[in-house]
């Protein structure tokens, strides 16, 4: 994959095994060691599959370079938000193939999954992430997202 060039589109099923090839990426980052990293990205595999026979209603968009190979996808879902129950959206999802980190993939892919959401009704949208993966905070950050709830887990296996 050459050059810095890209443009952001509507994922179709042509996609799919690309897309499903990014989500081990969703785990590489420091994993807490009480984690298995398959964890993280188990589910968001599996919604996409559903997806891709039809069967999960999603907005999906993938950046794709001039020889359309796919750099990156976002998954998003529209579900009421988690306390007003106002119209929401939820990011399920967003990786990048390694090629394609540093070039404002990540950002372009962000900002198109806002504007389908908006346009699909949605007044806000919401992410989970880990606290440890900072990568990934750092794009939330300056994208303008705020961190509002705090998630607490105990071990309680001996």
């Amino acid at each position: 994959m050459s050059g810095n060039a890209y443009r952001i589109i509507d994922a179709n099923s042509a996609h799919g095994e690309a897309m499903l090839a990014l989500m081990p990426r969703l785990a590489e980052f420091d994993v807490p060691a009480r984690r298995n990293p398959r964890h993280l990205w188990q589910d968001d595999a599996e919604m996409m599959r559903r997806w891709l026979r039809g069967e999960e209603d999603c907005l999906v968009h993938v950046a794709v370079d001039d020889h359309d190979n796919v750099l990156g996808f976002t998954m998003v879902t529209l579900r009421p938000e988690l306390l007003s129950h106002e119209p929401s959206a939820h990011l399920e999802a967003i990786a990048l193939d390694s090629v394609a980190e540093g070039r404002g993939v990540a950002q372009a892919l962000l900002a198109s999954a806002e504007v389908a959401a908006r346009t699909s009704g949605a007044l806000t949208m919401s992410l989970h992430v880990l606290s440890v993966n900072e990568r990934a905070r750092r794009l939330y950050d300056r994208a303008g997202y705020e961190g509002e709830l705090m998630r607490y887990i105990k071990n309680l296996e001996d």
